[in-house]
C-alpha cells in the first residue's frame, strides 16, 4: 500500500508528558488534602481525556459531578501553566518526523487531550512537522470515536487506507480500527505491548525508526 498521511497520537506516542500531567493533578489532590499518585499509576488513568484522569485520581470511586468539574477546571488551570517542563520527545521521534516531513507524508496529531493544550504541546516540543493538530473539543467526539480523523483524513482527499494511525494504547488502536486505518502500536508509551496485542494492532513498534519498514 502507498500511504500518504500518518495520524499519531501525542502523550505516549510522540512525547513523554506523564510527569507533568501527573504534577498537575497530584498539585490538584493535595490541595484537598486526597492522596496522590505516582507516575506508573498515571500511566493508566491517561488516554480518555483529562477529565477521564480526574475521575480515575479521585479517591471516591464515584465522585459528585460538582467535584469533579472543580477539579477538572483547577487540573486545566494548573497543568495549563506547566505542561512543557518536563515533558519531551521521545528517543528516535524527531529524526523520524524529519525523514517522513522528507518523503512528504501528511503528518498530523490526533490526542484525547483539550484541544489548545494538545496545540501547545505539540508546538513547543514539535513545531512544525504537523499539518494538523486535533485534541478533545467534546466529549462526544474523544477517541475513540473515528469521526474527527475520518474529517481530517477527507479534507485531504485520501482515503482510510491510504492511512497509518499510529498509538500507544488500546484506545489508539480501536481509534485506527474504526476507521479502518492501519492500526500501528508503539511499545515505548504508557501503556504495555500486551494491550496492543490484545486490541489487534496490526503492528507494533520497538522503536520509531522501525515505521519506515511499514512504509
Amino acid at each position: 500500500m502507498n500511504y500518504k498521511a500518518i495520524i499519531f497520537d501525542l502523550d505516549g506516542t510522540l512525547v513523554n508528558s506523564i510527569q507533568d500531567i501527573a504534577d498537575a493533578m497530584n498539585t490538584v489532590l493535595k490541595k484537598r488534602h486526597y492522596p496522590t499518585h505516582n507516575y506508573e499509576t498515571y500511566k493508566l488513568f491517561v488516554g480518555s481525556g483529562i477529565r477521564s484522569l480526574v475521575i480515575n485520581a479521585l479517591p471516591n470511586k464515584n465522585p459528585n459531578e460538582a467535584e469533579v468539574d472543580e477539579c477538572l477546571s483547577e487540573m486545566m488551570r494548573v497543568y495549563s501553566n506547566h505542561c512543557t517542563i518536563k515533558t519531551h520527545a521521545y528517543n528516535g521521534i524527531l529524526e523520524l518526523l524529519d525523514i517522513l516531513n522528507s518523503k512528504n507524508l501528511k503528518l498530523n496529531i490526533f490526542s484525547n487531550k483539550d484541544e489548545t493544550l494538545t496545540k501547545k504541546v505539540a508546538n513547543a516540543i514539535l513545531p512544525k512537522y504537523f499539518h494538523q493538530v486535533l485534541g478533545l473539543t467534546t466529549e462526544a467526539l474523544k477517541k475513540p470515536n473515528p469521526a474527527k480523523a475520518l474529517n481530517l483524513i477527507n479534507n485531504l482527499g485520501l482515503k482510510p487506507e491510504e492511512v497509518i494511525f499510529v498509538g500507544d494504547s488500546n484506545i489508539d488502536i480501536q481509534t485506527a480500527k474504526n476507521a479502518n486505518m492501519l492500526a500501528v502500536g508503539v511499545s515505548w508509551g504508557f501503556r504495555d505491548k500486551q494491550e496492543l496485542t490484545n486490541e489487534g494492532a496490526d503492528y507494533i513498534l520497538d522503536k520509531p525508526i522501525e515505521l519506515l519498514d511499514i512504509l
